[in-house]
């Protein structure tokens, strides 16, 4: 937090934001089951792309900055998806409502507490889950595709 908050608010703060991971994981892994996004073939959504939207988010104090880069890259290419049930769109729509409320509820719990770098805070984890998810499933993307080696088909 760069705000001047007293270190004992600021220990409530980070345990309120901890307590709400479990949602920010759900939400991510949710969005990238659920959304249209090209999942295999050379078009595909790689962590390579994912890191470099957590790499934005970890150096800018701005929500809008982050939303800008995301829709830079869905302007460059269609690894993000495309449409209303696109990933990005998805994660958009995350930040700017979810993660917001959520971000929103920790700061009115103390008095006069911004809620923008508990969002920010919040929205650097929910995309730093979604990297590590992304991650996961490419990889058992990638098992499933492989032929399955045996020792009668060597």
């Amino acid at each position: 937090m760069s705000q001047s908050l007293t270190p004992k608010i600021e220990l409530k703060i980070q345990k309120d934001i901890r307590q709400a991971e479990d949602d920010l994981v759900t939400a991510i892994e949710t969005a990238l089951d659920t959304c249209d996004y090209p999942k295999e073939g050379k078009d595909k959504l790689e962590e390579a792309q994912f890191r470099n939207l957590v790499r934005v988010a970890d150096t800018t104090d701005s929500a809008e900055v982050i939303k800008n880069f995301l829709c830079y890259q869905v302007g460059r290419d269609n690894k993000w998806g495309t449409g209303k049930n696109s990933l990005a769109a998805k994660i958009i729509h995350d930040i700017d409502h979810d993660l917001k409320t959520q971000a929103n509820k920790i700061a009115n719990n103390y008095s006069g507490v911004n809620f923008k770098p508990i969002w920010l805070d919040i929205i650097r984890r929910y995309l730093g889950y979604g990297s590590r998810y992304l991650k996961y499933l490419n990889e058992i993307r990638k098992q499933k595709s492989e032929p399955i080696v045996t020792p009668r088909t060597k």
